[in-house]
């Protein structure tokens, strides 16, 4: 295949989100003397972090939500800010990096959400995402006047509802509709924006939205719910996919499945970018890299870990069950949380193969992310694998502490995929869609020439 001018097609290369938690994903890394705790709070170890990723070249930085404050707080809590005003913060920090927040369809409403993230592109400069969630915990429906959340597939309708009004919310403005023209006095022209006059299920909307069209379009869709509802749902909206995967096996399967999804949807395969977890600890050598992660793994709260285990699973457990059999699990089909973080404890644990402990143990840190412990070489070896074995289009890079396994990463491992040809060595757009390839969408208001008027 070549292109037109008769040169050869780009090499097909990585793309890396740096998906960032307070001073690291780890659940210790406060605790630790490679981070400093009250960085948790502070606006320019984040704005720094975004520096340090745009040093990297990488596509975006992430950062997760959740809207409760539960019994685990006692030992850590990972959702102390608002990601979209913190990622505002960041984009006058920094030039050419993406920024994708969380923001959920079950406890928002559209308008709101749209124009949050529509105003972070402006002030990006197009640089903006939205991950795409569905909140599921109890403590969450509480915060909203509700005695539980809706249910898993009420949830994904709503939820499909919520983002096709967003598209129309952000399509209200053609892209030419802001004029500024100061001779004539025309600010905007009133034909070429519109209302939506949305009527559904769930939401009765009528628009226009009061920010205009953004340099790249509209924000960039993330979504990363792997049941099959969520898959698709992916199928249909999402543009990058967050997913964890454990094996490389895993990760060739979910990615050929969720693919197929995405053309049978009518869209190209080309359009979703999957993106799984990774989580490293990275060394000099192989046993600097594992006394690294022992060093963590030595603060962990067994508590905390029995309380993220029982959020998982929806089961109960605690320190007495810790050297017994995992109990037998809730199935998927009849489970209302997460689905697809069960079933990936279904498979790497299996029902009362492990005991509780074991379990722990085969889930530290990455949560059922692929966990890497080695040289930034290693490191390099293993992403290339799953990317040129068909598991994974690039990563979402998880760094177990803050800034430190973002600047080994950055330092280290990028300049191994950069000389193999794997990865930029600099940017070539300046939006967040540019730096993932993907087309700037189309307003539904501007008319599509036909081939017969092309």
């Amino acid at each position: 295949m070549t292109t037109s001018s008769g040169s050869r097609p780009a090499r097909r290369q990585l793309h890396l989100n740096a998906f960032l938690w307070g001073v690291g994903q780890h659940e210790a890394a406060w605790r630790h003397p490679l981070t400093t705790e009250s960085d948790v709070l502070n606006v320019a170890h984040y704005q720094n972090l975004g520096r340090i990723a745009e040093r990297g070249k990488l596509d975006s930085l992430f950062f997760a939500d959740a809207l409760q404050v539960d019994s685990r707080i006692k030992h850590n809590s990972l959702f102390l800010l608002d990601p979209v005003t913190l990622l505002s913060a960041i984009a006058v920090a920094t030039e050419r990096i993406g920024l994708i927040g969380t923001a959920s369809t079950t406890y928002s409403d559209p308008y709101t959400v749209a124009r949050r993230f529509a105003t972070l592109d402006h002030i990006s400069g197009g640089r903006a995402g939205w991950n795409i969630v569905t909140g599921h915990q109890l403590e969450e429906a509480a915060n909203f006047g509700l005695d539980a959340p809706p249910l898993h597939s009420e949830r994904y309708a709503r939820g499909a509802e919520f983002v096709d009004v967003a598209l129309e919310l952000w399509d209200s403005w053609e892209d030419d509709a802001l004029r500024l023209d100061v001779e004539s006095g025309l600010f905007a022209d009133p034909d070429k924006i519109h209302t939506i006059d949305h009527e559904g299920e769930h939401f009765r909307i009528r628009g226009p939205l009061s920010s205009p069209r953004s340099a790249q379009g509209h924000p960039l869709l993330v979504q990363a719910g792997s049941s099959e509802a969520g898959k698709d749902f992916a199928a249909r909206y999402a543009e990058a996919v967050f997913t964890a995967q454990y094996t490389l096996e895993q990760g060739q399967e979910f990615y050929r499945d969720l693919k197929a999804r995405v053309v049978k949807a009518g869209r190209s395969a080309d359009d979703l970018k999957v993106l799984p977890g990774f989580y490293p600890f990275i060394g000099d050598t192989e046993e600097e890299a594992r006394a690294l992660e022992q060093s963590f793994n030595d603060l962990k709260s067994t508590e905390f870990a029995l309380k993220q285990l029982s959020v998982i699973v929806g089961v109960d457990l605690d320190e007495d069950s810790l050297d017994s059999p995992l109990p037998p699990l809730p199935s998927v089909e009849d489970f209302d949380g997460q689905k697809s973080r069960l079933q990936l404890v279904k498979d790497l644990a299996g029902d009362g193969k492990h005991t509780v402990r074991e379990v722990l143990e085969l889930l530290s840190g990455g949560r059922g992310h692929r966990t890497f412990v080695g040289t930034a070489e290693q490191v390099a070896d293993e992403i290339e694998l799953w990317f040129t074995e068909g598991a994974a289009d690039g990563f979402n890079i998880m760094p177990p502490y803050l800034p430190g396994g973002l600047e080994t990463f950055v330092d280290r491992v990028v300049p191994i995929l950069q000389q193999r040809g794997l990865f930029r060595t600099d940017y070539t757009s300046t939006t967040l869609r540019g730096n993932y390839g993907l087309s700037e969408p189309v307003n539904r208001h501007v008319a599509i020439p036909s081939e017969a008027t092309a």
